[in-house]
């Protein structure tokens, strides 16, 4: 009781510090560098990633894009070729003009080069950056390029795509927090019983969420994803503390005639729930930190922080707003729009066989659904936009007119004879789907003379130590056919060079598949094993974390199957995301149904009456919580033209939904039906499973 007696007593110093706060947090907020760039993501030790380094660091060469150019004349590409090339931290532009002088009639070339750099519709060009795929100055070069070149130019590439996804996230994010907060506030001004009290939770949320934001700056950098989704989660998850010291401090002032005296014992008891029920919501976003993909961990630190921040605010913030508006908050209270349960209960608790059915009935077609939507979910990014955005509109020229759908790049040791190059050169352009490969040795036609090259080209294709190849593939990055080549491509290059290096964009794509496809094992598992521990610990019981997660992996199930059923394809990210989010964030619900079990079984009723009494005290909380996050989310679902920002919210939607109806329908099913072992199995229950009161009959 110190700590609240404390927070009642200093109240306006703590508003005045928290209002202080938000100076530096806004100012931490803007100057956190945010990264769009997905495949900044992958461990370090990949060969891809050490490949891409190598890169940077002896050619001076990151990001790399290909620009096809329609309706101009030689001379005038030839010219836009210099421009480009002027373009700061462009550090290579390849075309005709650059592998030989302009007057050169192009048949001079290779006849491959010629045909696959120039086609009916346009023509095209290669260009390096001296700088990394999503640094800020590559993305300023991307839009200067297209300034350069006007409406007759096309900019693929992943740079490209990272342009175009900042521009319309950072478009986009003041809406994503507009929205939640519309529709959070329309759900708690009718689940809520006053008109004030959701603005002054907004208001002690809203500190909460900024300081997060602010405090992400010793981070260095989070994700875009991490920067989308941290208001919006905050938001709908830490909103049920605030109704919890609502409800509290409403019981507390109808016994004590002292409003701060109320507010004592509202903040301790709250003090002990709110801890309690955050701990499983910290353990799921901990347990996104277990990816070797490091975006869970950019994601999982951030969440975890914003529900402490969260607990903090609720128990501070909060009730010091709550004590400075207590006057009109009173006068605007009204009831709540939830109508009575008691009929839901009783048909709920009497045909709860019936239940028991379903839930045994669900469980095969959810996992059939949840097994097949992880199968096919998606990792090109280029997927996540709309298809008016530049980046995918050159993409769809760069395939439809030239038959490229992804471009990899070749380190080879650059002492490795010219003879064997060339050899291998040829056998990589034997393998299915490869357009053709570009270097040194493929540059120099038979026809033309080695001195013919300019140095400029030799140093852009050729260091002390490595040699660079281009190959140009018509398979689809991330797709089964192009990690067939590069495996195949890969054995090859080996073959001649056990030291060299295959990257690019679709070698990149492949190991992000591997190491995604075993992180969402590993973090699924570790999310499982602690909030198993954490429910055995707060529950003290060993059945009762069996029961709990069933029902709410149940309600992943459902949620992660639903797609499949719609033929809908998600991004890579959601499933390993959603099902660690729903789990630590919905589990709350059962905890809160069962708790009261409990108490009510020990305090000596049957297994009936308890249920039926832990059901209907639960169903308000639930369903204020469960539409909370609903609400919290659904507007930007719907909104949203970033695919991934938009899955992602509505999986936790209906994820919110899905799991308040198991927890309501299900629950208490499987609480009758295992109540003998819960007992036995529970501290404090083990003769309570004997209690046959007449009392069972439904109310």
């Amino acid at each position: 009781m110190y700590f609240s007696k404390a927070v009642v007593k200093n109240r306006i110093p703590i508003l005045i510090l928290a209002v202080l706060l938000m100076i530096p947090s806004v100012m931490g907020m803007a100057a956190t560098r945010i990264n769009y760039d997905m495949l900044d993501y992958l461990p370090e030790d990949m060969d891809t990633v050490t490949g891409q380094n190598e890169l940077l660091e002896d050619f001076h060469k990151g990001a790399f894009s290909l620009i096809i150019v329609e309706n101009m004349e030689d001379q005038d590409v030839a010219a836009l070729c210099d421009k480009i090339q002027g373009v700061d931290h462009v550090d290579t532009a390849l075309w005709y003009s650059t592998l030989a002088d302009v007057s050169m009639p192009k048949e001079f070339l290779p006849e491959e080069i010629y045909k696959e750099f120039n086609r009916d519709k346009g023509t095209m060009m290669a260009v390096f950056f001296d700088s990394a795929t999503s640094e800020d100055v590559t993305l300023e070069a991307i839009r200067d390029i297209r300034q350069v070149c006007g409406k007759q130019c096309f900019v693929s590439g992943m740079s490209a795509l990272v342009t175009d996804l900042k521009d319309l996230c950072e478009a986009e994010e003041p809406i994503y927090v507009g929205l939640a907060v519309l529709f959070a506030t329309i759900a708690m001004l009718l689940l809520l019983d006053g008109w004030l009290i959701p603005f002054v939770f907004l208001a002690s949320i809203g500190m909460m969420i900024l300081l997060n934001l602010g405090t992400n700056y010793f981070l260095g950098e989070i994700s875009y994803i991490t920067k989308a989704l941290s208001a919006v989660l905050q938001l709908a998850v830490t909103m049920d503390y605030s109704i919890f010291l609502w409800h509290s401090y409403n019981e507390q002032r109808r016994i004590h005639e002292k409003k701060e005296e109320a507010m004592a014992i509202a903040i301790h008891e709250t003090l002990t729930s709110v801890v309690g029920s955050s701990v499983t919501t910290v353990a799921g976003f901990a347990a996104l930190c277990f990816m070797s993909f490091t975006l869970g961990r950019d994601l999982g630190i951030v969440m975890a922080k914003g529900v402490i921040f969260g607990v903090i605010g609720c128990v501070t913030v909060l009730p010091s707003l709550i004590l400075a508006f207590d006057k009109p908050l009173q006068k605007t209270k009204h009831k709540s729009l939830i109508p009575p349960v008691k009929g839901l209960v009783k048909g709920v608790v009497g045909k709860f066989p019936v239940f028991l059915v379903i839930f045994l009935l669900l469980i095969p077609p959810a996992f059939y659904g949840y097994d097949k939507t992880n199968d096919e979910v998606y990792y090109d990014m280029g997927q996540c936009l709309p298809e008016d955005m530049e980046y995918v509109i050159a993409n769809s020229k760069l395939s439809e007119d030239f038959d490229i759908a992804s471009t990899h790049m070749v380190l080879v040791d650059a002492d490795l004879p010219a003879q064997e190059v060339r050899s291998m050169i040829e056998e990589m352009e034997q393998v299915d789907g490869v357009k053709y490969v570009l270097g040194l040795e493929s540059a120099l036609g038979a026809n033309v003379p080695e001195e013919f090259l300019p140095d400029s080209v030799s140093e852009a294709l050729k260091s002390d130590r490595w040699e660079l190849l281009l190959i140009n593939s018509e398979y689809k990055v991330a797709s089964d056919l192009v990690g067939e080549q590069i495996d195949s491509l890969n054995r090859i290059l080996k073959d001649y060079d056990e030291t060299g290096m295959l990257i690019g964009e679709g070698p990149c794509m492949k190991d992000m598949i591997e190491t995604t496809d075993h992180d969402f094992k590993v973090v699924n598992a570790v999310s499982i094993v602690a909030i198993f521990l954490i429910i055995a610990l707060v529950e003290k019981s060993i059945s009762l974390p069996f029961i709990l997660i069933a029902v709410i992996e149940l309600a992943i199930f459902i949620n992660l199957g639903i797609p499949h059923y719609l033929g809908q394809s998600l991004p890579f990210i959601a499933p390993i995301c959603i099902s660690t989010i729903q789990l630590g964030a919905t589990v709350d619900y059962a905890i809160l149904m069962t708790t009261r079990y409990k108490a009510e079984r020990i305090g000596g009723e049957g297994k009936k009456a308890s249920v039926m009494t832990a059901l209907e005290t639960s169903i308000p909380s639930i369903i204020v919580s469960g539409m909370g996050l609903f609400a919290a989310t659904f507007g930007v679902a719907v909104y949203s033209d970033i695919d991934i920002i938009s899955s992602m919210c509505m999986l936790m939607a209906r994820g919110a939904v899905v799991s308040m109806l198991c927890v309501i329908f299900i629950l208490p099913a499987l609480l009758l039906l295992g109540d003998r072992s819960i007992c036995k199995t529970t501290l404090g229950m083990k003769n309570s499973w004997n209690i046959d009161f007449d009392r069972e009959e439904m109310r």
